[in-house]
């Protein structure tokens, strides 16, 4: 009978390596402040982080559409495009091309 003595092992007989390993492996996944809690909230700062810069963008866009709604011309222009507004005696007329009307199932 062989016995089972692999060379790969024989330095886990120190106690000291045994020490370390266990604390390495204590510290990377077991403690509160382990490697695993960390990377989770690295990835919660990247997400924060992406989601600040989104709405510093929107806040931009905001205040770009308060200038021009402070005018009375942007107040017009909105209120004719959007609202389709007019003003006394004048016509509208509204173009719509057929990619832009939504289309009715005729099976009914």
């Amino acid at each position: 009978m062989t016995k089972f003595n692999p060379k790969y092992l024989k330095p886990f007989k120190n106690f000291f390596v045994l020490v370390t390993v266990g604390f390495v492996v204590w510290m990377l996944f077991f403690d509160t402040h382990s490697w695993l809690l960390h990377h989770d909230l690295n990835k919660d700062i990247e997400a924060l982080e992406n989601e600040k810069e989104y709405y510093r963008n929107e806040m931009e866009k905001d205040k770009k559409a308060i200038k021009i709604l402070s005018t009375e011309e942007g107040v017009e222009k909105v209120a004719r495009e959007t609202y389709y507004m007019k003003k006394p005696n004048e016509e509208i007329y509204i173009i719509e091309y057929e990619d832009s009307i939504p289309k009715k199932d005729n099976d009914e």
